[in-house]
C-alpha cells in the first residue's frame, strides 16, 4: 500500500525506475555531511555512495558529490568537515545532485551507519525532484551489530537489556575492520560498508 501511495506522488514517470525490483544481492552504502544535525532546516553538503555486490565493495562502483549550499556554511561545519564555502562553490545544485544521487542508487537497498538522519537530510533533497523522499529499502548498520552482539550474550544476559555499545569506532575494532577518522563522506560510506558486509558473513555463519 505504501508502494502504491509513493507511486502515486511521483512528479515524473521517469523514476519508477526507482520501484522496480533491485539487482539481485545488491546494495549501496551511503553517507552525508551536513551543515548542523537538524535535519529539517540543515543542509547536505557533500554525498559518498559505494555498491556492494554480494560480499564485495566495490570501489571503482563509486559516487563523490559537493553539493552547493543555499546559505552560508556555519563554522563549526567548516571545522568538522573540512568544506569551505570555496570549496563548495563548484558543486553541484541540490536539483542536480538529487538526480545524480537517484541514477547510481536506482532501486538498491541502502546501508548506512546511523543512516536516518542522513536520509532525512537526502529525503529533503530529492523530494523536490520527484515528490517524495527515498522510497528504497534501508538498512541499519548499527542495528545489525546490536543484533549480532545480542545473540552472543548468555540468556540471562539478555534479559538484562544489556547496553551494548555502538559507537561507530568501536564497532569496526570489533569486527576486525581497518578504521581511520573519516575525512569525507565517501570514507565512511566504505567503512559502513565493509561493516555491513562482515555482519552478514557473521550472521550466514
Amino acid at each position: 500500500m505504501l508502494r502504491a501511495w509513493r507511486l502515486r506522488q511521483l512528479k515524473d514517470p521517469a523514476f519508477r525506475y526507482l520501484f522496480e525490483p533491485p539487482p539481485a544481492d545488491e546494495w549501496v552504502a551511503i553517507d552525508g555531511d551536513a551543515t548542523g544535525l537538524d535535519p529539517r532546516s540543515d543542509e547536505i553538503l557533500s554525498i559518498g555512495a559505494v555498491r556492494i555486490r554480494g560480499h564485495r565493495l566495490l570501489t571503482s562502483e563509486r559516487l563523490e558529490l559537493l553539493v552547493r549550499p543555499e546559505r552560508p556554511v556555519p563554522a563549526e561545519s567548516i571545522r568538522l568537515h573540512h568544506l569551505r564555502e570555496q570549496d563548495l562553490a563548484t558543486g553541484l545544485a541540490p536539483a542536480e545532485a538529487a538526480r545524480r544521487l537517484l541514477e547510481f542508487v536506482g532501486p538498491r537497498p541502502l546501508v548506512g551507519y546511523y543512516l536516518d538522519f542522513k536520509l532525512a537530510l537526502l529525503d529533503r533533497l530529492v523530494k523536490p525532484l520527484i515528490g517524495i523522499g527515498l522510497p528504497q529499502p534501508r538498512i541499519e548498520v548499527s542495528a545489525l551489530y546490536h543484533d549480532h552482539k545480542f545473540r552472543q550474550l548468555p540468556p540471562y544476559a539478555q534479559q538484562d537489556n544489556v547496553q551494548i555499545d555502538l559507537r561507530f569506532a568501536t564497532l569496526m575494532d570489533d569486527l576486525g575492520l581497518p578504521w581511520r577518522e573519516p575525512h569525507d563522506a565517501l570514507d565512511k560510506a566504505v567503512m559502513a560498508g565493509l561493516a555491513f558486509i562482515k555482519l552478514r558473513a557473521l550472521a550466514d555463519a
